[in-house]
Formats: structure tokens, sequence, C-alpha cells
């Protein structure tokens, strides 16, 4: 076994790994940008090794200083976590190169299954199932239309060129093709100037369903399945293992492709074989095909360790120290259920936009699994991605798992930055969700209501205003009995109502003409003779009510001016970002709709357009700036008629 090994990441599977090294006796090394400085996971390592600037391609992607801090601290082997150059084969080789162990998959496996269209062939030559489709050449109406035949009903018709959906057709009958391919050829001829098409099985009810498998570069077995088709915008939400509906049967068909893919190419380590699913008549062994492999640990690993007791990580030093698969395929079992939920900064209203800010309160359950890389008082960095933390719940059925992950996410307090907190709360009471009626289409077809700002009940927010008024406090000094009679006007950013004190752990809040009483007797809060469940908890962001639907409320700066005197000309920064692009220039017409310029946060981009037609009158940000959120960027003046 290893002595110490450095970790090529940063966040929370950084302190993951952390952890299985402390129970292991293994040394770890962390390594850090400057804006991880004084990060969770490099407080919890036993060395640490600085990068270089924020950005990933100046630290956590340079591998030559990775691979010099490991030799430079006496390390034998690096753990690459997930990202960054966790499937970068000529990483692999030059860590292999430099004496060190890489703790995953051998560089010809993650090559082998980098180009999906080579890693589709492979995995057709190993016996795995492949999505049923026609790529080739020949555009011969009746020859695609034979293809359609032998793939089965519905197809779907795809333009080889382009995107956004042109081109593309759904069949659902024989008789309906010929029309169909003329008008998405016509359409694909008049968008891309390519009228060439590809035919694909249309699955109805999509799910996505992957297995996890683990190798030692001779044999390999698998540690059951995960479902993760709750996700929005092609990224997960929440997973959960075993899969909901799935038999015995079909468990043990899909096992058996996936450990035939990892196999077929001497794969060592942990690593994620991904099917999608076709859910539209139950879950049967001849309705799923292979997608893609993941040559890594995967985000949502925990629920596969909670189902099957094994932790993933040790399997992963002790197989790359040199030892065999640590059980047998007959060794394993499922116990129970499990699930995981992905806190975010983002704002949900926004369309998921990432956020940033600093965690002024945060505080997770006891009685759940907490992943996380992230302190109380710790910036949420533009650089990286904004997840807070995972949570996750085991119990001996589905229906107590997911019971119990939404009392966790319900007693999980997060202040400082917008979250998608109430976004996962309201997925695990879903009707469908809770009944396992999971496809990956689930959140868009009712995202306006799982989204929907839904106005907080005013009697939590009458505890609000109460903790703004500075008199939630007395409950921790052993009672209310320091308030005074008072009646005043409590202001916070959009909003007012009125306080008036009654007596002692007594008073009266007024809330859009109505009044709320608010008391705390025998230890908790009442409003208007409920008892409430919620805690006050005043921070340096404000106050902020905890224990369902979470209210925020912000106190008025009073020496703040007033942003809106921009009015509506001005484009602003909507979270802190890097600048990618600007794409026009002053005195220059758009059209609303016109991208204005590109912002680069979180990995990711974001093209910012006009909302209106106009002239822009100003540009006041260029190309590699970066910028706070809100900050302004494009002025538009309008247009002379």
């Amino acid at each position: 076994m290893f002595q110490k090994i450095l970790i090529a990441n940063r966040g929370e599977i950084a302190c993951r790994v952390i952890v299985s090294c402390r129970r292991m006796g293994v040394a770890s090394v962390a390594v850090y940008s400057d804006a991880d400085r004084a990060a969770r996971h490099v407080a919890m390592a036993d060395e640490a090794v600085h990068l270089g600037g924020p950005a990933p391609a100046d630290s956590y992607l340079q591998g030559d200083r990775i691979i010099e801090a490991a030799k430079a601290t006496g390390a034998q082997a690096i753990h690459p976590g997930y990202g960054f150059l966790s499937e970068n084969p000529d990483f692999v080789d030059a860590v292999e190169a430099a004496g060190l162990v890489f703790i995953g998959p051998s560089a010809k496996a993650i090559r082998a299954m980098g180009l999906k269209d080579a890693a589709k062939a492979l995995m057709e030559e190993a016996g795995v199932p492949v999505v049923p489709g026609y790529h080739g050449a020949d555009q011969d109406p009746a020859h695609l239309a034979q293809e359609a035949g032998r793939i089965g009903y519905p197809v779907l018709i795809k333009a080889v060129a382009g995107g956004g959906g042109k081109g593309m057709r759904r069949v659902d009958d024989p008789g309906e093709f010929a029309d169909a391919l003329a008008s998405a050829q016509s359409e694909a001829r008049n968008a891309f100037g390519n009228p060439d098409v590809l035919i694909e099985k249309y699955i109805l009810q999509p799910r996505h369903i992957e297995v996890q498998v683990f190798g030692d570069g001779h044999r390999a077995v698998h540690l059951f399945e995960r479902d993760c088709s709750l996700q929005r915008r092609h990224q997960k939400v929440i997973e959960e293992a075993p899969a909901p509906g799935m038999t015995p049967e079909m468990r043990k068909v899909m096992g058996a492709a996936a450990t035939r893919a990892a196999e077929a190419i001497g794969y060592k380590g942990a690593g994620t074989i991904e099917f999608i699913v076709d859910g539209s008549e139950g879950l049967r062994p001849d309705g799923f095909w292979f997608m893609e492999m993941n040559t890594r640990l995967q985000v949502e690993h925990p629920v596969t360790e909670a189902i099957t007791g094994i932790d993933l990580v040790e399997w992963q030093l002790r197989v790359a120290s040199g030892e065999p698969l640590p059980a047998r395929q007959e060794d394993l079992r499922i116990t129970g259920h499990a699930f995981e939920a992905r806190l975010y900064a983002e704002d949900v209203p926004a369309g998921f936009l990432p956020a940033t800010g600093r965690l002024a309160h945060l505080q997770f359950p006891d009685a759940a699994r907490i992943e996380t890389g992230v302190r109380q008082g710790d910036a949420i960095s533009p650089w990286y991605d904004p997840m807070i933390a995972k949570i996750v719940t085991h119990g001996p059925t589905r229906a107590v798992a997911l019971r119990a992950l939404e009392s966790a996410l319900v007693d999980t307090e997060v202040a400082g930055s917008v979250t998608n907190l109430d976004f996962l709360i309201a997925l695990t009471r879903h009707e469908g969700f809770r009944e396992g009626e999971v496809d990956t289409g689930l959140i868009g077809s009712d995202l306006d209501a799982l989204v929907a700002a839904a106005e907080a009940d005013p009697r939590v927010r009458a505890l609000a205003v109460v903790g703004l008024a500075g008199l939630a406090d007395p409950q921790v000094k052993g009672g209310a009995t320091l308030w005074q009679p008072l009646r005043r006007t409590i202001a916070w950013e959009g909003g007012e109502a009125v306080l008036e004190v009654l007596g002692p752990g007594a008073a009266r809040v007024t809330l859009d003409g109505t009044g709320h009483e608010v008391r705390w007797q025998g230890g908790r809060w009442w409003v208007d003779e409920t008892l409430m469940r919620h805690r006050i908890v005043s921070h340096d962001a404000g106050v902020s009510v905890f224990g369902g639907r979470t209210v925020h409320l912000v106190p008025l700066d009073p020496l703040a001016r007033d942003a809106a005197a921009a009015g509506d000309e001005v484009t602003l920064a909507p979270m802190p970002g890097l600048v990618k692009s600007v794409h026009v220039k002053a005195g220059q017409a758009v059209k609303a709709g016109d991208r204005l310029a590109v912002l680069e946060a979180m990995k990711m981009e974001h093209s910012l357009t006009a909302w209106r037609d106009g002239v822009v009158a100003e540009v006041m940000a260029s190309a590699g700036d970066q910028v706070e959120a809100g900050a302004p960027l494009i002025r538009l003046e309008e247009e002379e008629e």
C-alpha cells in the first residue's frame, strides 16, 4: 500500500479522497490555486503545494507542476478525482513516465473510450448493445426508409450538420417517413447548406441508468446500477441506487454487459458504463443501449457505496498499489436504497444561472452523509463548479430513503448565496418521482411548477421580520424578557412590515395589511397559534428562517446608491466571471436577441443578448476583463426614427 499520495483535484472530491486516506493510514498531499489557498481540502491534507493562478489552465490543468509536486513531496501515486486531468491519457503517460502510479485506468483504456463512435464500435464487438441507427453516406430515400424499418419505429431523423432542432423529425409510422424525410432534408438544406441526415432509434421514455464497474486490469465486477434520470440540461440533479423498477433479470443482463465492456479494454480501477434505457413499457432486458463510459470515479459514487457498504476510494488505492480485485461478483450485495442530491449555488428562477457569494451561514443535518468542499465563511468562487455539497441518505426502502432525503434537505441551512435548495425539496415531493416514475424529461415537463417562486408562508416571513428586528436573540439567552414595548417599521430589500412588541416574548407583525402574532414559548416559536419548527438565524448577510421553504431578508443599506439609475439601458453581468468576448461596438445597431458579449463563469459560457432593438451607445468592458456580478457591460440607446 502507498505511504503517501497526491490528490490532483480540489473541492469535495479532494476532501472525499482524504477521508479514505486517513482511515487507511495513507498520507495525503493537496494542490491548490490562488483562489483555493484557504480551502477546506488544503486544511484537511497532510501537506499542500501551490500550483498557480485561479484559472484551471493556470493550476489544476498544469500536469507538469502536479507531477513535480508529487515527486517533491515524496508521493508515490496521484489520484485524479474527477474532472480536470482525470480522463486525460497524456497526463497518465506523463505520470507513469515520471515513475509514479496513476490511480485509475491505463492511458490505453481512456483512449479507447474517449471517442464515442470508436467506443460504440468496440462495444458492439464485445457484445454490448448500442443504440440502433444509420449514419451512412447513402442518402437515397428508399435506402433510408429501409434502414428506418430495420431500426424499428419510432425513429428520429436528424440533420448531420448544425443543431438547434433544425432538420429533426420524429416518425412513428412507416407511412409518414417519406414526407418527414423530405421536410427534414429541406429544412437542413436551408439552415446548413447540407441536406444529409442520419436515422436513430427514438427512445419514447428515456432513462439514464449507469452501472458501476471495477477492474484490476484482468477481470472486472459490477457494483450494480444507479438511476441518474433526474436531469436538467443534461446535468444530473438527484441520483439514486438501485434504479426504481429494476428487475433481477435486467440487472443481471445489464451488469454482465457492463462487465464485458470493462474487460474488453483491460480496465483497471473505478469506472461507469452509462446506458440509455427505454422506460416506456417498464425495464426490459432488450431495452437498454450503451451511451459512453466514464473512465473515472463518478460524482454520484456515494449512493453505490451506501447500498454496497464498499469504500470505492479504498478499492482504488488497493488495486492501484497492485492488489487484485477485493471481491468476487458473488460476494456483492445490495442493501436498502440511497439517494444523492446536488446542492448548488445557482439562481433557479433565473434559469439555473451559477451564483457566487460568501457562505455567511452553513449547517448540515447530522442524519445525512455530507460530501462538501466548503465551510461556513468560505466564498463560492467564479472559477470553478458552484457545488456546495452532495447530500446522501440511505434507508431500508426507496420510500424511507426518499423521505430521509426530503427531511435532510429541509434541515440544510445555507445563507449568503442563492441556491437550488428549494428546487431540490420540490423534487423530493414530486408525486411522479415519489412513485418511481422517472425519466430524463421529468424536470423539463414540470419545470414551471418545480421552480415557481411560490410566495413564502406569511407566518414564516413574520418570523424573519422578528429576526431582522433583532428580537430573536433572546431565545439563545434564555428568554425574551428583555423586549420592551415598541412599534416601528422594519424595512429590508424588497419590502417592509410594522412590528409592535406586545410584551415579553410576544409581538405583532403586520405584513401586507395582515397582522400575525408571534411569540416565543416553551423554547419554540408560535405564529397565530401555530407551532413552527423553524429556526431564525442572523448572520453577516442578513436574517434567514430555515425549516421549510427558506426565507432570507437582507437589511437595507442606508448608504447604498440606487442601482436602478442605469434603468433598462444597460446590460449587467448576471454573475462574476470572465468577459470571454465582446461582439458589438459603439454606434452599432442591434436587434432584440443579437449577441452582445459572452461571459465565462463556473466552467460555462453564457451569451448576453440584446433585450430590444437599439443602438450601442457604450461598451464598458473588454475581452479578458474579470467582472463582478452587476457590473455594467453594454449600454444601449434608443434608435432614432
